[in-house]
């Protein structure tokens, strides 16, 4: 196989991760939307996304491309970070960027494993989490850990905020003239509201330092439900989820028109 070759190839694998990620966030933003309307959905996250996919009828075929998907996403979020093919540089704020996006690689590189050993039939459990965030916060550097963790979620959550707000994520797209009316502000609600989530879970991750508890890692299911919760709650609830819904057009958007550039 040639190099251009190699490079198209490369580049279809990253195209089927992006729509992964955002078929999963469909199916997050749209339960968290009908439950919002009270119409039987629920708050749910990435894992419990899947397990939704999961019991539908062609589920499993889509999970086996999904994981195909996923692993190439997360081949091009390490080739984004350690060659920088986007050119953020070594500036502070570079390596910020490129450390984000290792950190994406791994956790994408987990949902990927995870799917793999519930479509083999090993996977699904989901209590591991909860005695590994009780050991950490039990001792003072698992505390310290939290409090990192949990600035620089609230830090990433800033950061899709501002992406969002002033639209950078253009400069990496190529989206067509006549299509962008919709897709601009469609992409900024996205990147927005899951700013806002990142907001909401890196507060909980400083709250459970402050308080010394003993609970469970809090995810996007348990930022949802603390809005559901929350004064104004169905109506905050859904204007997110909606966001989060708008997030996973985003992904399939960069599927499309996202500039990727292979290595080499």
């Amino acid at each position: 196989m040639t190099d251009v070759a190699l490079q198209r190839s490369f580049k279809h694998w990253a195209q089927l991760g992006y729509a992964a990620r955002g078929v999963v966030y469909l199916v997050i933003g749209g339960l968290a939307l009908l439950a919002a309307f009270g119409e039987g959905g629920s708050t749910t996250d990435a894992r419990g996304a899947i397990l939704k996919i999961f019991s539908q009828p062609f589920g499993q075929v889509l999970l086996w491309a999904m994981v195909v998907g996923l692993l190439g996403y997360v081949v091009w979020r390490f080739i984004q970070s350690v060659q920088d093919v986007d050119h953020h540089g070594h500036s502070a704020k570079g390596i910020a960027i490129r450390t984000g996006l290792m950190v994406s690689a791994i956790t994408h590189l987990a949902l990927a494993v995870w799917t793999f050993q519930l479509l083999i039939g090993s996977g699904g459990g989901g209590s591991s989490g909860k005695g590994q965030a009780q050991t950490l916060l039990g001792s003072e550097w698992g505390q310290v850990v939290f409090a990192v963790v949990g600035i620089a979620v609230i830090i990433a959550g800033f950061a899709h905020i501002f992406k969002g707000w002033s639209a950078r994520f253009e400069r990496y797209m190529h989206i067509p003239a006549n299509q962008r009316n919709w897709a601009r502000p469609v992409c900024q609600f996205g990147l927005i509201a899951r700013g806002v989530v990142w907001l909401i879970i890196g507060w909980f991750f400083l709250d459970s330092v402050f308080t010394a508890q003993q609970g469970e890692v809090s995810g996007i299911a348990e930022a949802l439900g603390a809005l559901r919760n929350s004064s104004y709650g169905p109506w905050l609830l859904a204007v997110v989820a909606a966001g989060l819904f708008a997030f996973g057009v985003y992904s399939l958007l960069e599927a499309l028109y996202r500039r990727i550039d292979a290595p080499g």
